[in-house]
């Protein structure tokens, strides 16, 4: 049986289509022609022997054997990048130190810092976990080289969007909304200033709902365990959210903003080392 060898390239071009939701985007984020894109498909299909896309509707959508090609095809190309990155940064040493919140904590970090070390054995990172206002006071004082933090007025830092999240109220099972006693909408939040937290009473005092502050917290870790043990509903992003919490659905409840993520850098000519740290962040936020 002849062996098949698939080209990483190809492998990109299919994966980055797929991510960003369109082939077109594809070809210009990679510098390529839109026809050539086409041509490295059909050549990927033909490879693997089946097809890997579908029409559905005025897009396309991945058949069974392409749902699996591009969980190869990622695991390919995040170890070709990594070898590429290794062979290149063997010799880069000193640290780099990054902010993030505890959102992130879990499910960003312990992927992206164990790349990075494989790549980078010299090099040494410092995590900061903080609050958004702290984590941007500390960019700016240059006390951190990098931070994932979400938008605020703050501009002076240079910085790169990653997409606008929506803001969600979030409960539990066991947490009632109380508005068939009428009493005031009971809320948990992170202790002021808080990004969220603002968003949350503007809604309800512009859908002219009353509220009250039943829990307080400065950590997010205390915000899902009064959440959890039903003492009011939050507001948090999708993001990171707790397996046992869910973004409640209720016509009642007021609609809230979409919120920006992005990674801010102290400086607009990275150190390549901080270079290839964001790099890494922004490879697994697009994963996620």
């Amino acid at each position: 049986m002849r062996r098949v060898h698939f080209d990483l390239d190809v492998l990109r071009s299919f994966a980055t289509g797929v991510e960003l939701g369109s082939f077109a985007k594809a070809a210009d984020r990679l510098g390529r022609s839109t026809s050539a894109v086409s041509a490295q498909l059909k050549k990927l299909e033909d490879q693997a022997g089946t097809a890997l896309l579908r029409k559905s509707g005025r897009g396309m959508a991945l058949t069974e054997a392409g749902e699996v090609m591009l969980a190869y095809a990622r695991r390919l190309l995040e170890l070709n990048d990594e070898a590429v990155s290794a062979v290149r940064g063997v010799q880069l040493e000193g640290r780099v130190r990054l902010g993030l919140q505890e959102d992130f904590g879990e499910s960003v970090l312990p992927e992206v810092l164990g790349r990075f070390k494989r790549a980078h054995p010299r090099l040494r990172v410092e995590v900061h976990i903080a609050r958004n206002a702290a984590l941007m006071q500390s960019l700016h004082a240059g006390r951190l080289d990098l931070a994932l933090a979400w938008e605020t007025e703050w501009h002076t830092q240079p910085m790169q969007h990653i997409r606008s999240m929506p803001m969600r109220w979030i409960g539990s099972d066991s947490g009632l909304l109380p508005f068939e006693t009428g009493e005031p909408l009971p809320l948990v939040v992170l202790e002021a200033p808080c990004l969220m937290r603002t968003a949350a009473i503007d809604a309800l005092d512009r859908a002219g709902l009353a509220w009250r502050i039943a829990f307080t917290s400065a950590s997010l870790a205390g915000t899902w365990a009064a959440v959890k043990a039903g003492l009011g509903i939050s507001v948090r992003t999708p993001f990171g959210l707790p397996a046992d919490l869910h973004a409640l659905d209720s016509a009642i409840l007021p609609t809230l903003p979409k919120l920006g993520l992005a990674l801010y850098r102290s400086e607009a000519e990275p150190a390549p080392a901080v270079a290839r740290l964001a790099e890494l962040i922004l490879q697994q936020l697009e994963a996620e």
